[in-house]
């Protein structure tokens, strides 16, 4: 299996999800958000296509890192390697967070008819969903561009039937998973 990816693996991201990181840059976008900041990302050709063994190969060599995240582009227009990927990941003890210009109700609907979708949903920790709106860019958003996305708690979400965000403790600066902001129903 192949993937098409934008970079090679990053490592050490503080900015890309809780603790230090690796990203995996995935190739291929169409929700085209006005104000991006990945839009070389954005054409499915672009990028390199590479061997999903040589990824896995390459994130079995990481050290000192908390958790992977998958970026881009959009790792949804991918969800067949980036599920076998995320399914790796957490072999190797890691998290896993993706970030996503769909919103986490339409993949749902979507995997209804795509079974790679529900697969890479079912090894996501941590959804960062919708799409970035400049008219809503933040930059006290933490892990988020635009006040609008989510930081959904998956497990917890497909679990309960409704969206569970991971609210951030301001004092601890941390996640807590779990807490309910919302109740939008899936």
């Amino acid at each position: 299996m192949k993937i098409r990816l934008a970079s090679d693996i990053q490592t050490d991201s503080i900015v890309d999800g809780t603790g230090i990181r690796a990203v995996v840059w995935t190739q291929g976008c169409s929700h085209n958000c006005s104000g991006c900041h990945n839009p070389s990302t954005h054409d499915f050709n672009g990028g390199d296509e590479v061997d999903i063994e040589d990824v896995k190969e390459r994130l079995s060599e990481l050290e000192a890192q908390d958790g992977v995240t998958f970026s881009g582009g959009d790792p949804f227009f991918q969800p067949e390697a980036c599920a076998e990927l995320a399914k790796y990941i957490h072999g190797l003890g890691m998290n896993v967070w993706c970030y996503t210009g769909f919103l986490f109700e339409d993949l749902l609907k979507a995997s209804n008819k795509k079974r790679a979708i529900r697969e890479f949903l079912d090894n996501i920790d941590i959804l960062v969903d919708g799409p970035f709106i400049i008219s809503k860019k933040s930059y006290s958003a933490k892990f988020r561009g635009s006040t609008n996305q989510r930081i959904i708690d998956v497990k917890k979400s497909l679990e309960e039937g409704y969206v569970i965000e991971a609210l951030q403790d301001e004092e601890e600066q941390d996640y807590n998973f779990g807490r309910y902001r919302e109740k939008v129903f899936i």
